[in-house]
C-alpha cells in the first residue's frame, strides 16, 4: 500500500482499500492512549470516500471535549509517533504521523460535535451518499495535482470554493432538507 507523500507535495492515487485498515489501525491507537480524553474518531478526508483520487495521507478526526485535557497527553502521543504541530486552524489542532518529511496522516483534533467536527463528518458521508458530487470533487483534485505538484497550499486553497459548496450541502442534506 502506498501511503505519505513528502510535506508540501501534491499526488492523488486512485482509492484503495487498504487505506481504510490503517485507518482502522489508527484510531485503535488513539482510544488506547487518549482512553476518555477522546470522544470519538473517525476516518475523514478523501481516502475516507470510495471511489475517489485521495493524496495517500490518511485523515482522522479526533473529538475531544477539553482541549487542555488533549494537550496533557502529547508527550505520550509523542511517544507513539503523533507528532504535535500546534493549531493548524481556528479551534483545531493538527497531529502528524510519519518518518523524516514523509507524512502518512494528519490526525485533526477538534471538540466533538463542534462545526469543525460536523464538517468533517457530514461532508464525508454526504459525498460517500452522492457519488456526482463526488466524482466533480475527485476530478478536481486531480486537475490540481498535476497543476501544482510541489505546491499544497495553492492545490489546498484552489480547492476551497467546492469544498465549501459541498459542505453546504452535506449541512442541508444531514438535515433531511434537499440538495
Amino acid at each position: 500500500m502506498s501511503l505519505g507523500l513528502r510535506r508540501g507535495t501534491v499526488l492523488v492515487e486512485p482509492h484503495n482499500n487498504k487505506w481504510e485498515v490503517n485507518a482502522a489501525e489508527t484510531i485503535s491507537k488513539l482510544h488506547s492512549i487518549l482512553q476518555d480524553v477522546l470522544v470519538d474518531a473517525q476516518h475523514i478526508g478523501s481516502t475516507a470516500i470510495k471511489g475517489i483520487c485521495a493524496k495517500p495521507i490518511i485523515d482522522i478526526a479526533v473529538g475531544v471535549s477539553d482541549f487542555d485535557e488533549l494537550m496533557s497527553k502529547n508527550s505520550i502521543l509523542e511517544e507513539n509517533g503523533f507528532i504535535f504541530r500546534g493549531q493548524d486552524h481556528p479551534q483545531q489542532y493538527l497531529y502528524i504521523c510519519g518518518e523524516c518529511d514523509i507524512r502518512t496522516h494528519h490526525i485533526h483534533a477538534v471538540i466533538y460535535d463542534s462545526e469543525e467536527w460536523n464538517n468533517y463528518v457530514n461532508m464525508r458521508d454526504y459525498l460517500n451518499c452522492h457519488i456526482e458530487d463526488a466524482k466533480a470533487y475527485s476530478k478536481l483534485k486531480e486537475l490540481l495535482a498535476k497543476k501544482y505538484p510541489e505546491d499544497r497550499e495553492t492545490y489546498t486553497i484552489s480547492k476551497s470554493e467546492l469544498i465549501g459548496e459541498i459542505i453546504d450541502k452535506a449541512h442541508c442534506w444531514r438535515e433531511g432538507g434537499r440538495v
